[in-house]
């Protein structure tokens, strides 16, 4: 089993086939820094290739979920005089950054993101790239960027309008920096679950991880990678890439099993009615 040590970042197993990722910087109220960048991306890519996770809780340790990007960690690759230069130095900065976050989304485990407190600026940028939001009522969020001169860069302006669907609002939080709520966040389907208070929301998001860990992995990973590739094609690329892949994954001995179980359990929800 891979050794899940890091510095800003706190890995356990709460449940058979789980693992619980939570930022941790409580002290910093998890603000994202240099090595949280680098740790997100190491956990991510290491849950993706242990064969002994199939789920994953993400969630922040303290009072919140984080605070966003920690300003006092940036350091531009600046070169005096030159704004070329500098331009060709900042890209691969930005991409790194980018690809730090994405390795949530790319990860083929299910991530089920546990929101509490404050999530601002990279939060959103991470919340985003998770498959599934839960938020506890003292939640707010803010896609905060624009109050620090800058537009969003690694993530929140290319996801948040397809997870949402509103165009409308999502330009009004975006260009305004405002913060909404956990209630409004429901309301807009950016969280899908909305509970009392931080224990109970990471207790509903374990729940949901073990339920997810149960099934096949087979199935559960090809799903996740199936909705994000149509999300981003047509209709009839999505069909047709899906036959490509299930022509070799449904030959799966997990099918069989899987749909025997299925039948026995019917069968006897059936009987009782």
């Amino acid at each position: 089993m891979p050794e899940y040590k890091f510095e800003t970042l706190k890995v356990t197993f709460p449940a058979p086939f789980v693992a619980h990722v939570e930022l941790n910087r409580p002290k910093k109220l998890n603000a994202i820094d240099t090595a949280m960048w680098a740790d997100i991306r190491s956990v991510f890519d290491t849950l993706r290739d242990d064969p002994e996770v199939r789920a994953i809780v993400l969630s922040g340790s303290g009072r919140c979920f984080t605070s966003g990007l920690d300003l006092f960690s940036m350091n531009l690759p600046i070169v005096e005089d030159d704004a070329s230069r500098t331009a060709f130095k900042i890209r691969p900065y930005l991409r790194n950054l980018q690809a730090s976050l994405s390795s949530i989304e790319l990860c083929d485990k299910a991530v089920v993101a546990a929101i509490h407190g404050p999530c601002i600026g990279g939060g959103i940028d991470i919340t985003t790239a998770c498959d599934i939001r839960y938020a506890s009522k003292d939640a707010y969020f803010s896609v905060k960027e624009v109050d620090i001169g800058l537009a969003a860069d690694v993530g929140t302006l290319q996801r948040l309008p397809k997870v949402v669907g509103d165009g409308s609002w999502v330009r009004e939080l975006c260009l305004t920096g405002r913060n909404f709520d956990a209630k409004e966040a429901l309301e807009h389907g950016f969280i899908s679950k909305l509970v009392e208070d931080p224990a109970k929301v990471l207790a509903e998001a374990i729940a949901t991880a073990t339920l997810i860990a149960e099934k096949s992995p087979v199935a559960a990973i090809g799903t996740k990678h199936l909705l994000n590739y149509s999300r981003d094609h047509g209709v009839q690329e999505g069909l047709d890439y899906t036959a490509a892949w299930n022509m070799v994954m449904l030959t799966t001995p997990d099918l069989p099993a899987a749909a025997a179980a299925h039948m026995q359990k019917t069968k006897a929800t059936f009987a009782k009615l």
